[in-house]
């Protein structure tokens, strides 16, 4: 697994830079995750045809709305998947293996995919697919403004509303949400960094 830190990136320019990785991937056979974070926007799936109060950006992943803002870990995931109903399950449970060391509380709700703490969001998923190799991945509230972020239902659900790892009482400096992160999906999916 190679692993790529961006940094804080506007969402055009790592959607760009994503798709090169995506090619990358294709070419070499190797997973490749990316750890970076975005500055204030709203993104929306593909095919999610609902009119927002906010200005959002359409984005060709699956899933509704997205709010993305400093203080939030975005984890794209450029995986070998031929299998995706398998790679979504991995990465599922290495999430769920990083909420039980931190904040057990949190579930995953196959129906409106996403980790939640009751009527609380914390972590949105979104995927798309193309020759063999997965694209986008999940947005993790480490510490973000949820006034912004409760501007809208989290993907579009009614009664549903954002969190975050700090409101929730777990404070964590984001180098130690990456690294645990890293080591759980590096274990789940069998597949160790590269140097």
């Amino acid at each position: 697994m190679i692993v790529h830190e961006w940094g804080e990136v506007p969402y055009g320019e790592a959607m760009a830079q994503m798709r090169r990785v995506h090619r990358q991937a294709v070419e070499d056979g190797k997973n490749h995750l990316i750890f970076c974070s975005h500055p204030e926007l709203f993104t929306v799936g593909a095919d999610d045809e609902s009119k927002w109060d906010v200005p959002t950006v359409r984005s060709d992943r699956g899933g509704a709305i997205t709010c993305h803002s400093p203080g939030q870990l975005v984890t794209y995931f450029c995986f070998q998947a031929a299998q995706p109903a398998r790679f979504y399950r991995n990465v599922c449970e290495a999430y769920s293996l990083f909420f039980k060391s931190t904040l057990p509380e949190v579930a995953y709700e196959r129906k409106q995919p996403g980790f939640y703490i009751a009527n609380r969001k914390i972590a949105s998923l979104g995927f798309r697919y193309a020759n063999g190799v997965s694209m986008h991945g999940v947005s993790l509230n480490v510490d973000v403004d949820l006034t912004l972020h409760n501007r809208v239902n989290p993907c579009g659900l009614e009664g549903i509303y954002a969190t975050s790892l700090a409101a929730e009482g777990v404070v964590l400096p984001m180098a130690n949400v990456k690294s645990t992160l890293q080591t759980q999906i590096s274990e789940v999916f069998g597949d160790p960094v590269q140097a």
